[in-house]
């Protein structure tokens, strides 16, 4: 181990710190949209619903990110609909690819945790409701959804730091954030110890950064008495 190479390793590896946080946040934000709308799928009483989320939830969450991000990028790019489509700008860029295949990896998980949440809400809480008078969507965003994203909230602050993870593998698809940047240093240098040492440590204050954040919001909007 060389401590030359330290300041060298960072000063390389800091070139991709900026765009690692872009795909980390707007992959995160993004997966969170999506989790909604397929949690209340995955708790609704119709099976037209709730089977297609189920099995959307189903084939994420039982492959790999990876995987995922291969077929995303170089997948579908060799069906010539989607290179003819508005959609092709957006699958032949590699960041943008790596955003919407971490965001619908995150969004299956995320799903599952929304949906659980839903469906411990006791049932008396939408009595009650009805019997206000209140519209279903109103009940949903006035009553339940308050108190299920409180609930659930650790899990979403342990997803976002799961999804910095996961953004790691977008250097396979030849994006240069932060692991994609130490690959490139280690090549010329061959230092892989110090270089991902460095990276390592840099990933883990911001893992820290992140948990520090949701443990406020926590603690902010905590259910009182529980």
């Amino acid at each position: 181990m060389s401590l030359d190479l330290f300041l060298p390793a960072f000063i390389a590896i800091k070139n991709g710190f900026v765009l690692t946080l872009i795909i980390t946040l707007a992959s995160f934000l993004l997966g969170q949209v999506v989790a909604l709308p397929v949690a209340l799928a995955l708790s609704s009483p119709s099976r037209w619903l709730r089977l297609p989320a189920s099995a959307y939830t189903f084939v994420i969450r039982g492959s790999p990110l990876l995987v995922q991000l291969f077929i995303v990028y170089y997948g579908l790019g060799q069906l010539e609909a989607v290179r003819e489509s508005v959609l092709w700008p957006i699958l032949r860029s590699p960041v943008y690819c790596a955003v919407l295949t971490i965001a619908l990896n995150s969004a299956a998980y995320s799903a599952e945790v929304l949906a659980g949440a839903i469906r411990q809400v006791p049932k008396g809480q939408w009595e009650a409701g009805k019997a206000l008078g209140l519209a279903k969507y109103v009940l949903l965003i006035k009553v339940v959804l308050p108190q299920v994203y409180r609930t659930v909230l650790p899990s979403i602050g342990n997803e976002l730091i799961l999804v910095m993870k996961g953004s790691t593998l977008a250097s396979a698809v030849t994006v240069m954030e932060m692991s994609g940047a130490a690959r490139v240093f280690v090549a010329k240098t061959y230092a892989p110890f110090e270089t991902f040492l460095m990276a390592g440590a840099i990933y883990l204050l911001i893992g820290a950064a992140f948990g520090r954040v949701f443990k406020g919001l926590e603690t902010r909007f905590a259910i009182p008495g529980r």
